[in-house]
């Protein structure tokens, strides 16, 4: 609901790129700095909340994936995880949506994907993970980040691995039988590649440890940045992008 109202450190100045749907904290820009987009592309947050509603759409009973309607540009999914420990986001909507459900934590894949994360952190006082290799990144300065992690861990039963290559600090997720693949290799299909944009080779070569992690599970769905596939279509159009980037 709109008329939720908002907590006295909520931040208000803010921008959202319709082209790529980063958010800009603070004064606007002339170009987005993620996509180069001119300002003539940028919304305000709030009216950014009266134009895209995050529609959450079931995957299994546990995950839910958050994406705008109407589509916010090349907007990225996030992902809603019923955990055992409460409930919790793998990366961050790009809209601010007051009627969403609340969430006790936001856990990132990338420095690329942080959206709206500082205003849904002032609204649920909930805490922002990210990998402190990504961290470090200039982008990441203006964006409250209240847990940088160095390795692998395990939240509650939600399960996170270290992998590095597209960015210094990219994570993938288990959850049961799902998989959080996030933009390591897109698009879903015998098109999929390894991601270009990052180094190539540093990503070539991480991409063995998420083979050798996922070898040892029996996994049943992806969730990709913008896309749910079945496990086994995924595994098949990842080892061809393998070889293709080999």
């Amino acid at each position: 609901m709109l008329d939720r109202p908002l907590p006295m450190n909520f931040p208000t100045q803010q921008w959202v790129c319709l082209t790529c749907g980063y958010n800009m904290i603070g004064e606007m820009p002339d170009v987005c700095p993620f996509c180069g987009a001119r300002h003539d592309k940028f919304k305000t947050w709030d009216e950014t909340e009266q134009a895209y509603t995050v529609t959450p759409k079931p995957v299994t009973d546990r995950v839910t994936q958050l994406m705008s309607e109407p589509r916010l540009g090349i907007e990225h999914a996030a992902y809603r995880i019923e955990g055992n420990g409460g409930a919790v986001w793998i990366d961050c909507p790009s809209a601010f949506n007051r009627s969403l459900q609340p969430v006790d934590h936001i856990f990132f894949t990338h420095k690329d994907f942080l959206g709206a994360s500082n205003q849904y952190r002032a609204l649920w006082d909930c805490k922002v993970h990210l990998h402190e290799a990504d961290a470090a990144n200039p982008l990441v300065a203006a964006f409250p980040i209240d847990d940088t992690f160095a390795s692998d861990f395990t939240h509650s039963d939600l399960e996170a691995f270290h992998i590095g290559g597209h960015s210094p600090g990219w994570t993938l997720y288990i959850l049961d039988d799902v998989l959080f693949a996030c933009d390591y290799a897109f698009p879903p299909g015998d098109r999929m590649r390894l991601n270009p944009h990052g180094p190539k080779d540093a990503t070539r070569e991480r991409a063995s440890r998420i083979v050798e992690i996922i070898d040892s599970r029996e996994l049943k769905t992806v969730c990709g940045y913008n896309y749910v596939v079945d496990f086994a279509d995924w595994r098949n159009d990842f080892d061809g992008a393998l070889k293709r980037a080999a």
